[in-house]
């Protein structure tokens, strides 16, 4: 597949092949589909009939940077997270990892139809039957905008080219506000060295000042325990979803979608205290 950007890259840790991909993630930047994604990988991993594609639609050249790579440029930052990301592939036995190098202004602008291109024709020609994205709620503005180009990409494609679960994820923000009845809850208990090694593979992040390993793993164990208040633990570590699926059959907006979870909210957290008052 040739793609729009000539910065962009394929990886593939074995075959050279996005034949037979089954999950895809399409996240903003290197490590956050270790991040947010991480019970499809684990799925994938020793699975004979599931494979995994990540894909990174940004160049990681604005990622904050301390003691041994304080000093790197933005050039020198964007190799370092190409490999990082690249070695990730390896440990996590993907099937490919596609970088497609944009700056993040390029994925922000709304008017800018490359992004949006790359990701249809990688969508069309891996054909996943599941597709795992950015929270829409998310506080990173470049999440949320990747998020935004992945659903114009599936958009163009024809209803029965589309994946069967469009699944949006945690990074930036959590996802434990959604009523409990709005939550997707994907198990992440798998192979728990696997979980934080992945994370670790991130050394620029990790040793740069973000403890992401910490982070994301921790928060996969708090929503396993804080989710259900009167029930035992179902699973030691639990990441949530959105279902993005609804919106796009039903051609909602994003704004009036992650209206009517919001609105649920609203109405669970008054209704408690409207009894209780």
């Amino acid at each position: 597949m040739k793609f729009r950007n000539e910065n962009a890259s394929a990886y593939y840790p074995k075959e050279e092949s996005l034949y037979e991909v089954t999950d895809i993630c399409i996240a903003a930047h290197q490590d956050d589909i270790e991040i947010m994604a991480y019970a499809p990988i684990s799925e994938c991993y020793d699975s004979s009939t599931r494979s995994f594609c990540g894909v990174v639609v940004t160049d990681g050249a604005g990622s904050p940077r301390t003691g041994e790579y304080a000093d790197y440029t933005d050039e020198q930052m964007k190799q370092v997270r190409i490999a990082e990301q690249r070695k990730a592939a390896d440990l996590g036995k993907y099937r490919a990892v596609v970088q497609l190098g944009y700056p993040s202004k390029a994925v922000k602008d709304a008017k800018n139809p490359d992004p949006v291109d790359d990701i249809y024709e990688l969508l069309m020609q891996v054909r996943p039957k599941y597709l795992y994205t950015h929270n829409i709620a998310d506080k990173h503005e470049t999440h949320v905008a990747v998020a935004l180009r992945v659903i114009e990409a599936v958009k163009k494609m024809p209803e029965d080219a589309r994946p069967e679960k469009i699944i949006a994820l945690e990074v930036w923000r959590g996802l434990d506000w959604l009523c409990d009845s709005d939550k997707l809850c994907l198990d992440t208990s798998a192979y728990p060295k696997l979980a934080t090694e992945l994370l670790q593979v991130h050394r620029s992040q990790v040793v740069g000042g973000k403890r992401y390993d910490n982070a994301a793993v921790g928060r996969r164990y708090a929503n396993a325990t804080f989710f259900a208040s009167h029930s035992t633990d179902s699973s030691d570590s639990i990441s949530f979803g959105m279902d993005l699926l609804p919106m796009i059959k039903n051609n909602i907006s994003p704004k009036e979608y992650i209206a009517q979870f919001l609105k649920r909210f609203e109405n669970e957290v008054n209704d408690i205290l409207e009894r209780l008052s």
